[in-house]
């Protein structure tokens, strides 16, 4: 179940990322340049960027919260580091 959660926050976080990469592609499409040549930075913006923010999660819940399901969040540092780049998403994605 571990496993479970891990990959749960991991597809929570790149949702938020592919909106972000959306945002940004679309922005791009805007100001009329060419939307192919970013596409490679965008699929790798969008796939590539959650892996490093739940990567060091998974190692820390290992670490100082290794129990049961991983379901409950006691410690507040481990917790902000799954949310804060989901909170930066939304803000670049507003802007």
């Amino acid at each position: 179940c571990r496993v479970a959660q891990s990959l749960a926050q991991y597809c929570v976080g790149a949702n938020y990322a592919w909106a972000m990469a959306e945002g940004l592609f679309l922005l791009r499409l805007l100001v009329a340049t060419s939307g192919r040549r970013c596409l490679p930075a965008f699929l790798l913006l969008g796939w590539g960027v959650p892996v490093l923010f739940v990567v060091p999660w998974v190692v820390l819940r290992y670490l100082y919260e290794n129990e049961g399901c991983w379901e409950r969040n006691e410690k507040v540092a481990v917790w902000w580091l799954i949310r804060c780049p989901i909170l930066a998403a939304v803000a670049v994605g507003d802007v």
